[in-house]
């Protein structure tokens, strides 16, 4: 088993959800941990992930919003300070790869899998092989105890219970 480092500067974990029914809020978080080992890291295969995200650092780009998602209202991170994804399987045929693993928010944990496309390797300046991937998946966030909403007048809620998570990452062969 080979052991990988994320290039922060050049990965993300990145949401979108539906606000009113009508546009999607984009967010981030800006601070994480991860740990990577494979023997085949083209396709994920025999690999260990472990990804660890502060939820304090969670990034809408409006502060006020930011505040609110920390609170008990939503993700509690004086209480649950951590999001956590732990592979257990990594399914690859003929180029889709499929990676299953257990999604910790709030102390619940559910089984989630996120499609990845790997977008190739290349030397960096450094002479360090570098490998490119989008993760992507979709999860109910009440699955998770995150269920604060309010109803519309117009009808409807204002969030939508769907998160589209993506995770763009470069890792850098160690």
């Amino acid at each position: 088993m080979t052991t990988y480092s994320v290039d922060f500067f050049h990965s993300s974990i990145n949401f979108s959800i539906k606000h009113m029914m009508i546009t999607n809020v984009h967010g981030t978080f800006d601070s994480f941990a991860a740990h990577i080992e494979a023997s085949k890291i083209e396709e994920f295969n025999d690999s260990y992930i472990r990804f660890d995200i502060d939820v304090a650092s969670i990034n809408t780009r409006d502060i006020s919003r930011d505040q609110h998602l920390i609170s008990a209202d939503f993700f509690n991170a004086d209480r649950y300070p951590k999001i956590t994804f732990i592979s257990k399987e990594v399914i690859s045929d003929n180029n889709q790869i499929k990676l299953h693993g257990d999604l910790t928010i709030k102390d619940v944990t559910r089984p989630v899998t996120f499609e990845v496309i790997y977008n190739g390797c290349i030397k960096n300046p450094w002479d360090i092989d570098t490998y490119g991937y989008t993760c992507q998946t979709e999860i109910n966030r009440s699955d998770f105890n995150l269920t604060y909403n309010d109803s519309l007048e117009s009808g409807g809620l204002l969030i939508s219970e769907q998160v589209k998570i993506s995770v763009e990452l470069q890792l850098n062969k160690n």
